[in-house]
């Protein structure tokens, strides 16, 4: 039995995470800087770590592009070819495109294995074209304790052979849009896939909603997340940037260091899309 017939049974629907699948913990070493409210991550790859974590890192790929239950009923009905061959037609061809969104993949996984945060929607599931780049917040994480107010993550990732200022400044302009908030449209989206489950879900979704609405998340709930993946070690740039952020909000600046970015992306897609074999 493949791989992808033997994990059909954890859950990993856009909105449960009853199930995780660590891979920064055994891919990574951690070097981290916290202060009041910022914190920096500095990752590098351990001696082994990608061999360790590939299997993993390829169900979650696929996890982000459709569910993968799915998946094994496609394998179960139409065979392997086949069902490669749609999950294909979800993931990028192109190299840039390939780049961005396995950024946005990692990115989302370690805000959740990390940071403490819930990613509610993988939203790549969502796209209009497989080319087509998503508008609104790469991510956005909820942190919902029932003694406390809804708290915010509101992420950009970048993903570059060379992480340069530009790219920086970039990400820094979009953290900045609608007043540091989650781009309204990006944040409904959200709450309205929690609204559709019912129960908590559905309280929780009408919560953002109304928060929406009034306008009444203060900035001190809402934490801007920069993550970056390249092959580059992490450039003064970053550092800098991370040393100018200011004092109103939590902000958090994550780095993770591929020196094969390029090889990286492909071989990883490639995995991903390799179900097994009829």
């Amino acid at each position: 039995m493949t791989e992808i017939l033997r994990v059909a049974s954890l859950n990993f629907s856009t909105l449960d995470r009853s199930e995780s699948m660590p891979l920064f913990a055994e891919w990574c070493e951690f070097d981290s800087t916290i202060s009041d409210k910022k914190r920096l991550l500095k990752l590098r790859e351990k001696a082994g770590g990608r061999d360790a974590i590939a299997n993993a890192l390829a169900l979650v790929m696929r996890s982000h592009y459709d569910d993968v239950s799915r998946i094994a009923q496609d394998v179960s009905d139409l065979g392997y070819g086949k069902a490669s061959a749609l999950l294909a037609e979800r993931m990028p061809r192109s190299a840039t495109a390939r780049s961005g969104e396995l950024g946005e993949i990692l990115a989302t996984e370690l805000v959740e294995e990390e940071l403490g945060y819930w990613v509610p929607v993988r939203r790549l599931r969502y796209k209009d074209g497989r080319e087509m780049a998503l508008r609104g917040d790469d991510f956005i994480g909820i942190q919902n304790n029932s003694d406390e107010a809804i708290k915010y993550a509101k992420g950009e990732s970048k993903s570059r052979k060379t992480l340069a200022q530009d790219a920086i400044n970039d990400a820094r302009l979009v953290l900045a849009r609608d007043h540091g908030r989650p781009t309204p449209t990006s944040i409904l989206f959200v709450a309205d896939r929690l609204m559709d489950l019912g129960g908590e879900e559905e309280k929780l979704g009408r919560a953002i909603r109304n928060e929406v609405a009034t306008r009444a998340v203060a900035p001190d709930r809402i934490e801007h997340i920069l993550f970056a993946v390249s092959g580059n070690a992490i450039p003064k740039a970053l550092l800098d940037d991370f040393a100018a952020t200011s004092g109103d909000r939590p902000h958090a600046v994550i780095h993770l260091e591929v020196s094969d970015h390029q090889d990286f992306i492909k071989a990883s897609f490639e995995k991903a899309l390799k179900l097994g074999n009829d």
